[in-house]
């Protein structure tokens, strides 16, 4: 009886740890280097300081544009600062009045 025994190819015993290997590789990369990884962390803080600053920044224009909208409520309205409001948004003057035009300085 002959029996033929075939030895085991290095890529048989190796194909397993090469696909882990090229698995871990791939992950790991873009673990360090990808868009949220380790190197772009210092960006994306970057980031949410400029938009916590404009965040900021909108809410104070928020808290004056509420101010000024307050003031044009019907319970709050002052007639005398919707007239003055009017006239400079329409550049009218009554004719018994004076206006007096200053040149702005120059530097």
């Amino acid at each position: 009886m002959i029996t033929k025994q075939r030895r085991r190819s290095i890529l048989s015993r190796l194909w397993m740890p090469l696909i882990t290997a090229a698995f871990l590789g791939y992950f790991g990369y873009h673990a360090f280097s990808g868009y949220y990884g380790i190197v772009s962390r210092e960006r994306l803080e970057r980031d949410a300081i400029a938009l916590s600053r404009e965040l900021e920044e909108l809410k104070e224009k928020r808290v004056w544009y509420e101010n000024r909208v307050a003031i044009l409520r019907s319970d709050h309205l002052d007639a005398d600062l919707v007239d003055v409001a009017a006239r400079r948004a329409l550049n009218r003057v009554r004719s018994d009045e004076v206006v007096l035009r200053f040149a702005a300085t120059q530097k």
